[in-house]
């Protein structure tokens, strides 16, 4: 048999109706055309699907097992063409960030909570992007934006500015560098650097000023949380290098100081990195809003 969506949809039509002639106006089609439907579709199932001298017309057995395959199917394609409207209105769709900012994540909940309340039907997912690389996956489609500072010429791909900041130094009141008005490179030699757990080259105090001055703390602890580096901070068990907005959102104590690296400071721009044909979707343009929004609120604290 050769059964169309229309024949499961006749099936279910005259069922709910009782009859041809409500049926046909229901489906919008004449009664002429709906009986000829159901003709070709007996034809080819070798059986009658109605009991026609019934009133209201009932289906037979074979009809009966029509309905029940029509219930079945019939609401998962109004669900599939209803999902495929909202991909193209841009109401429903995918949304995996990828961060290659660790101190981001922090920051970037607050964002994905008002995110989450207007776009519920956006499947939304987090990965850390520096445990692979972040942007050729958002070239391949595998995650759909990346949160980065260090932008790329790369084909296919925008790179929206969210905000800047800068590198400051953060050290405990007590130790003898927070009597400094700016540290330099040589300042590091013989401290406890004490960072986030990721390679030496996505830290701004290694990319920007370290590696250029050949400069190697004595010693590097890693630590995965930004209230914990300034706990030991503030203990005076080593120094810090962090994203200014980052020390205020978190307001642990004030047992340390900050201080700016190098006399001119270090400032970078925070981008948000998206396909150029995803611009247009309406979700995406309102996580960057939102993401901008956001960080607005930092730099005024």
């Amino acid at each position: 048999m050769h059964i169309e969506f229309r024949h499961l949809r006749t099936i279910k039509a005259i069922h709910e109706c009782g009859g041809l002639a409500r049926a046909a106006d229901q489906l919008n089609i004449t009664q002429s055309a709906l009986s000829h439907q159901i003709k070709g579709l007996e034809d080819q199932a070798g059986v009658e699907l109605f009991l026609r001298r019934s009133k209201p017309m009932k289906l037979s057995a074979a009809g009966l097992r029509l309905l029940r395959l029509a219930e079945q199917i019939l609401p998962q394609i109004e669900a599939t063409q209803q999902e495929f409207s909202s991909l193209r209105d841009g109401r429903t769709g995918r949304m995996h960030i990828a961060i290659e900012c660790h101190a981001c994540f922090e920051w970037l909940f607050p964002v994905l909570e008002s995110f989450r309340k207007s776009w519920g039907d956006v499947d939304v997912d987090i990965r850390p992007g520096l445990a692979f690389d972040a942007l050729p996956a958002l070239q391949k489609e595998e995650v759909d934006l990346v949160v980065s500072s260090d932008p790329e010429d790369l084909p296919g791909i925008e790179f929206i500015e969210l905000f800047d900041y800068d590198a400051v130094f953060v050290a405990s009141s007590a130790h003898p560098l927070a009597q400094k008005e700016f540290i330099e490179a040589e300042d590091f030699r013989g401290q406890t650097l004490i960072t986030y757990p990721v390679e030496r080259t996505r830290l701004d105090v290694f990319s920007q000023l370290l590696i250029q001055a050949r400069v190697e703390p004595a010693a590097i602890r890693q630590v995965e949380l930004t209230a914990v580096i300034l706990l030991l901070v503030a203990s005076n068990r080593g120094v810090a290098a962090l994203p200014d907005w980052v020390v205020r959102e978190v307001k642990y104590n004030s047992d340390y100081v900050t201080r700016p690296l190098t006399k001119d400071g270090i400032t970078r721009t925070l981008y948000a990195a998206v396909r150029t044909e995803d611009l247009e979707k309406p979700f995406v343009q309102e996580l960057i809003e939102l993401a901008g929004t956001e960080a607005r609120k930092l730099q005024e604290q």
